[in-house]
């Protein structure tokens, strides 16, 4: 009587062996696919993730200046700051200037997220023709504010 050992082996091998590699490939898809609050993603750091964990938004790494006569300047007008937001490319070309509710999502992470001065930042938003608001990153209020006055900016993005 003989034995035939190999084919039943041969085949608990090639179970054992398929079934590895589905869980490897399963594991390799889901790890490090949904991006954290504080993650470098995109051309910036996640601040915002929603429910499904695949998209939220991205902030600049650091707040946006212009250089005039040889000085490094960070403070902007609304007007000047959505112009300048939108012209904002960091490997992508799609960055804006933040509503008010995002902003707010902003300086509730501003500290995972780093760099940001205690200090006013625009929002796109705006309460009348010649106000919007700003979010003090100082003291967490919202204020509108003129929009020839200067504040911060901080672009962001969709991901």
């Amino acid at each position: 009587m003989k034995i035939h050992a190999k084919i039943p082996f041969t085949r608990l091998l090639l179970i054992l062996l398929l079934t590895g590699l589905s869980m490897f490939s399963i594991s390799s898809q889901s790890s490090g696919a949904t991006p954290q609050i504080g993650d470098g993603y995109g051309g910036g750091v996640v601040f915002y993730v929603d429910g499904t964990g695949q998209h939220g938004l991205i902030a600049a790494k650091s707040d946006v200046t212009i250089k005039i006569s040889d000085k490094e300047k960070g403070f902007f007008t609304w007007y000047s700051a959505k112009v300048s937001a939108n012209a904002f490319v960091e490997g992508f070309g799609d960055w804006f200037l933040p509503n008010k509710e995002q902003l707010y999502q902003l300086y509730s992470h501003h500290s995972a997220l780093g760099g940001f001065e205690g200090t006013y930042y625009w929002s796109s938003s705006e309460s009348d023709a010649n106000k919007a608001w700003a979010q003090d990153f100082a003291t967490g209020t919202q204020i509108d504010g003129n929009k020839t006055n200067t504040g911060r900016l901080r672009p962001v993005r969709y991901f």
